[in-house]
């Protein structure tokens, strides 16, 4: 059997159905043998970097490893950026690069380069992969395939990247014959569970933080079944938004650096924080680690063992498991409800210092969070949500109102400018009977154009929203803060252009709506622009904008901007 056929047929029995990549010499050899395969689909992107997103946002959106391909060298180079974000974000991602011929690479020569498009990209993504192997004998390809896929996908989830020279994909290998991977298990240590019970059953003021980890596992139900038996609120990080349905009076929201005030306020007064999946990074706690909870501990649940061990914070116990075990065992043995004391105090905290009223109080120029109104307002059950980075990401984790089922994926750890587009084609091959919304700063969509290629191509389910203010307003909230105003880089007069979207729509053949101040009310108008398919909505946004509330240095994060009298 063909090298190539073999790794394709690999896949397929995996479950994977689609394989995304920008064709080149190095990897002609595995994308013919996708087209071959009748059961496969390979979705030739237009930029490696496309596929390399496309490819997490697939994993995420089927809870399976995502697969990108690409040729040596650059194709392999325009990889990097997806393949961190994956590591940085824990997506199960196989990444497969072609390699020149074995016999025209320079291995161990003191030479720069010897076959054409060579480069060693295994030396370059280790540091973000959790498995990075050349794999220059065919008879270790069944081997290497089966390891990556369980490292992919074993403990804390990321990619991983192989990289085959063509003369070893054209390769004649027979199955049966060569090494499979046969790792023994990981010896679990048993958990004492004794005093975890007894330490949430005599809290007064619980609160569970939801991260990333509790949607890897699949765990949104069992969440909703503990809450619904103790009445524990529940605040989420960035990349937890969407696992505890915000229409739920426990959902407090986001806590963090752009978090909602009222959950930024709990959570210090809190004497148990319960968190789940999470890496309770700076950009959740502030850099005053002492004011985020000062009179409480920190049951931190977590897959990863280094994680826990080599964090700032205490005042933590330490529990090293998957969050779906954790809350299968305490939902099943846990006896208790929160006081009406603490339940008063969490719903009255809520309705002060809501997000609405942030905006009521803090926000002169509205209309970004009328946007994120009208997308919840637009959005059924079970619709998907990406998020670009920028002001775009944080008015829509702020206030985007989340239904059951609902999905909300963006990047966290790297948060590559560009992000939304890829991410809403992979989940849309995924899923192509869902409403997709792909939120868009001007500047993430003018990074991830070629993906809108693929959107009229393959007529897929996605409105591109595009909060076009002209700037890149996240950092020109910074020059402000800092710079005294001086917008190098972010305004047209710093030197900051936007395109014009419509011959943009145009090229692409996508439908295109805009939405200006005097027609954002018009429902008749709205309806319409709801109702297609596909196509891109510009909202154009004139004046400054801000981001509201807003972590400043040296401050708790009870104390978020513009700050309150009282605090």
């Amino acid at each position: 059997m063909k090298v190539s056929d073999y790794i394709v047929k690999f896949f397929e029995e995996k479950d994977v159905k689609i394989i995304f990549g920008y064709i080149g010499g190095m990897i002609t050899h595995l994308t013919d043998s996708i087209y071959l395969n009748e059961n496969m689909k390979f979705i030739q992107v237009y930029h490696e970097q496309t596929a390399a997103i496309a490819a997490e946002g697939y994993a995420r959106e089927t809870g399976n490893v995502g697969v990108a391909i690409s040729t040596s060298g650059p194709g392999a180079t325009n990889m990097v950026t997806g393949i961190a974000n994956a590591y940085f974000d824990s997506i199960p991602v196989i990444y497969i690069t072609g390699q020149v011929n074995t016999y025209e690479y320079k291995y161990d020569k003191p030479i720069r380069q010897q076959g054409f498009q060579e480069t060693d990209i295994i030396s370059i993504v280790k540091p973000i992969t959790k498995y990075a192997k050349l794999v220059d004998n065919e008879n270790e390809i069944k081997y290497e395939l089966e390891k990556a896929y369980k490292i992919a996908l074993e403990g804390r989830k990321g990619p991983v990247v192989l990289d085959i020279p063509m003369n070893i994909q054209r390769a004649e290998i027979e199955i049966d014959k060569i090494p499979s991977f046969n790792e023994k298990e990981e010896k679990i240590n048993p958990i004492d569970w004794t005093p975890i019970l007894k330490l949430i059953e005599k809290s007064e003021k619980p609160i569970i933080l939801a991260g990333a980890g509790l949607i890897s596992d699949g765990a949104q139900e069992l969440l909703k079944k503990l809450v619904d038996k103790t009445n524990i609120p529940v605040v989420n990080s960035l990349m937890g938004k969407g696992c505890f349905s915000d229409e739920r009076a426990e959902c407090i929201g986001m806590i963090g650096s752009y978090g909602n005030r009222c959950a930024n306020m709990l959570v210090p007064e809190s004497d148990l924080l319960i968190a789940l999946g999470t890496r309770l990074d700076t950009r959740q706690t502030g850099n005053i680690l002492e004011g985020f909870l000062p009179n409480g501990k920190i049951i931190h649940v977590n897959i990863d063992e280094i994680e826990l061990d080599n964090h700032r914070l205490e005042n933590r116990i330490k529990v090293k498991t998957s969050v779906k075990e954790f809350l299968t065992f305490i939902e099943n043995k846990i006896k208790y409800r929160v006081t009406k004391e603490w339940e008063n105090r969490y719903t009255n905290l809520k309705e002060m210092y809501s997000q609405e009223k942030e905006i009521e109080k803090n926000i002169e120029n509205k209309i970004p969070y009328r946007i994120m109104e009208i997308l919840s307002e637009y959005s059924k059950r079970g619709d998907i949500f990406t998020a670009d980075i920028g002001q775009n990401q944080m008015w829509s984790a702020q206030h985007l109102k989340m239904k059951e089922k609902q999905k909300y994926y963006t990047s966290g750890g790297l948060a590559p400018m560009g992000y939304s587009l890829p991410a809403s084609v992979g989940a849309a091959f995924a899923n192509p009977s869902q409403n997709i919304f792909s939120i868009n700063g001007d500047g993430g969509f003018h990074m991830a154009l070629q993906s809108l290629m693929l959107i009229s191509q393959y007529n897929l389910p996605i409105k591109v929203i595009v909060l076009n203010n002209n700037a890149l307003g996240m950092i020109t909230q910074f020059q402000e803060l800092y710079f005294d105003k001086r917008t190098v880089g972010t305004t047209a007069e710093g030197g900051y252009l936007v395109p014009e979207i419509q011959k943009i729509s145009e090229a692409y053949n996508l439908k295109y709506f805009k939405i200006t101040k005097e027609n954002i009310d018009d429902k008749k108008y709205m309806d319409e622009v709801f109702s297609v398919r596909n196509g891109i909505i510009e909202f154009l946004i004139e004046g400054e904008t801000k981001v509201f509330p807003k972590l400043e240095y040296n401050q708790p994060i009870n104390r978020t901007s513009p700050l309150l009298e009282k605090y």
